[in-house]
């Protein structure tokens, strides 16, 4: 019976975990597969697109035209009259006058913008320029954006949780380290001494722990017996049950049992989606130096394939990536390295989620404490005359 039940608690062990990681899997999953569908549609869509010279390109190319006509070598004292002109004409130039687009459309590409779309970044480097491009790109934000929020949130949960037992353990070792520096050594022997000198006695009969408790002394005798006879039948009761393994006996009897129970274990695995965020209550300095540590590993290692950012440039550029703020004025020369970090992303935007909204609960916390105090304050004291 033991070598056939150890398989099925193994068997039963392994689904546990399946349908623990499941809905995780699920949504990181279904956010991997919307990025690259929407990859493959933008990269034919505006890859594939004509190029059509407007007549403002027409007219770009006669204002040059003209300008380096009119230069000359003796045009010293006219230099700056030239870079305010070449300055303003060049303002006025659009990018896919010359720049094809199947160089910006490619898969890689593509799949950089559809990363920028739903995580709400928008750089600005990149965006659809065809109608239908405009168009798809809407409808793909209007089911991206709620995916990729979910999958936050569901990170989110696992991060909490990851956050919150690191602290505790943190102090629960500093409470150790206190406690062992408190402690010295004369206290620490003679508390030794006393924990040797402690006898240890028997354990009490039943009928003298029931003759202790205060509720059965308190009764008359005839009800004390009673009460104390009914509670030595239940115990009897309570262990005259074999044991056994009840879940092993459903599963084995009746599986649909034991899938509806994993099933609705499913179920609350979705119910609890952002639980452990709203529980987390760690301080707030902790949260701004894990972001500081956090952007740093990036700006260190992001300088590497893109060499023209340093680490100041980097560290500005994951920092307004991991916020959402996306200006658009830094530039990345090979996006498709920096897929790689999309990981990276979703991690740093959860853990900055995190720390506004431990400091929008220690903002209400603070206004709070104000409201009361001012309302204390203006609140006119109660004056109590004699009779």
């Amino acid at each position: 019976m033991a070598s056939t039940s150890r398989p099925l608690r193994g068997k039963r062990a392994c689904k546990k975990i399946f349908w623990a990681v499941f809905p995780h899997a699920c949504f990181i999953l279904s956010l991997v597969i919307y990025a690259f569908l929407g990859a493959l549609m933008f990269s034919h869509i505006e890859g594939n697109r004509k190029v059509n010279l407007s007549e403002e390109y027409r007219n770009f190319l006669q204002s040059l035209w003209h300008i380096s006509r009119n230069l000359s070598d003796n045009m010293t004292e006219n230099e700056e009259v030239f870079k305010e002109q070449i300055h303003g004409l060049l303002n006025t130039a659009e990018r896919d006058w010359f720049v094809n687009p199947k160089d910006i459309w490619t898969f890689f590409g593509s799949l950089f913008f559809c990363c920028t779309v739903f995580t709400t970044v928008g750089y600005g480097n990149t965006y659809p320029v065809t109608r239908a491009g405009k168009y798809l790109c809407m409808l793909y934000a209007l089911f991206g954006i709620p995916l990729m929020f979910l999958v936050l949130t569901d990170m989110g949960d696992i991060l909490a949780t990851v956050l919150s037992k690191c602290y505790n353990e943190f102090r629960k070792l500093q409470s150790k380290i206190l406690a062992s520096k408190l402690c010295s050594g004369s206290t620490c022997n003679k508390g030794g001494e006393a924990q040797s000198k402690v006898v240890i006695s028997e354990p009490l009969t039943i009928m003298e722990v029931l003759k202790s408790q205060p509720g059965v002394k308190r009764k008359p005798i005839k009800y004390r017996n009673a009460e104390i006879f009914e509670m030595l039948i239940a115990r009897e009761n309570e262990y005259a049950k074999p044991a056994r393994n009840k879940s092993i006996e459903r599963w084995s009897s009746c599986p649909e049992l034991d899938r509806g129970k994993t099933m609705s274990r499913v179920m609350e695995n979705f119910d609890k989606i952002g639980k452990q965020v709203e529980k987390l209550d760690v301080p707030i300095v902790l949260m701004v130096l894990v972001i500081f540590v956090y952007i740093s590993c990036a700006a260190a290692i992001l300088p590497n394939w893109e060499t023209r950012l340093d680490f100041q440039e980097a560290f500005y550029f994951c920092f307004i990536t991991l916020t959402t703020i996306g200006f658009g004025d830094t530039q990345l020369e090979h996006p498709k390295f920096f897929l790689f970090f999309s990981l990276y992303i979703i991690i740093g935007m959860e853990i900055v989620f995190i720390a506004f909204k431990l400091g929008q609960d220690r903002l209400i916390v603070l206004y709070k404490n104000v409201i009361s105090f001012c309302g204390e304050k203006k609140m006119p004291s109660k004056k109590i005359y004699p009779k």
